[in-house]
């Protein structure tokens, strides 16, 4: 029976999702309850609106009152998830891509525009990467976020700065800077963790809940505080192979 449990959740989870190691608990009734209530309506919700998206590889699971915008700029691969109540526009210069299996959960906001002059760069979210509820993606200067990536709850990642040094002027006429920030891959980010333009956070560093990142954070570094500071680096026995960075013309397989 736990067979059959753990066939049923894989094949809700989708290719290249991992089912937990140990047993599966919960009833064969309860664990088909538990994947519709999760998913059912949502798998729905992505059969009727996948072809709105410049691509779509597979599998689409759409939470309720989500909100997207502008979705011939947003390209997918396979089973992708949207939380529910989350906020999408895809309007930018080079579109926003998301890769295999990336969750994106509950009050997410996401956008590249806010002002039709000055068209934002765009956002790539690679595979198998999770991004908590009520998180904010500004992407003006350009988004790249690895594989693999864990990214807690409320979360800002701000690509995007007001000019202010000239006090005759008010700040909202004197435009903005955008340099981007890139995420490399196996990266965790706790929650409510802030991070500003122009920063790369490297492979394999983890940033303490609650920081506010100001500058670049080294492999494998452990970083807390505001601003955030070093306090130790996490060991590895094997040399990590090289860094394969997206880029904002990533394109899926099929």
């Amino acid at each position: 029976m736990n067979k059959l449990k753990t066939r049923i959740y894989q094949l809700a989870l989708g290719r290249g999702m991992q089912v937990p190691p140990q047993e599966i608990e919960a009833s064969l009734a309860e664990v088909v309850q538990y994947l519709w209530k999760r998913g059912g309506w949502s798998w729905l919700r992505g059969i009727l609106l996948r072809r709105r998206f410049k691509r779509c590889g597979g599998r689409l699971f759409i939470g309720k009152n989500v909100e997207i915008l502008y979705p011939r700029y947003i390209s997918l691969g396979r089973n992708v998830y949207i939380g529910d109540y989350t906020t999408i526009n895809g309007l930018s210069r080079e579109g926003l891509w998301l890769g295999d299996n990336v969750r994106i959960r509950e009050h997410v906001w996401i956008q590249a525009t806010s002002s039709l002059a000055s068209l934002g760069k765009g956002l790539v979210i690679s595979d198998n990467t999770y991004i908590g509820p009520r998180c904010t993606i500004g992407a003006g200067g350009g988004i790249k976020i690895g594989c693999n990536v864990t990214i807690g709850a409320a979360v800002d990642l701000l690509a995007e700065n007001h000019n202010f040094a000239n006090a005759d002027l008010l700040i909202n006429e004197q435009g903005v800077t955008r340099k981007g920030i890139v995420i490399e891959d196996d990266v965790w980010i706790g929650n409510r963790v802030i991070i500003l333009d122009g920063l790369r956070i490297c492979r394999g560093a983890v940033i303490g809940a609650g920081s506010v990142v100001t500058k670049d954070v080294s492999p494998y570094t452990v970083v807390v505080g505001n601003p955030a500071r070093a306090v130790r680096r996490r060991t590895s026995k094997l040399r990590p192979p090289a860094l394969q960075e997206p880029t904002l013309s990533l394109r899926f397989s099929g």
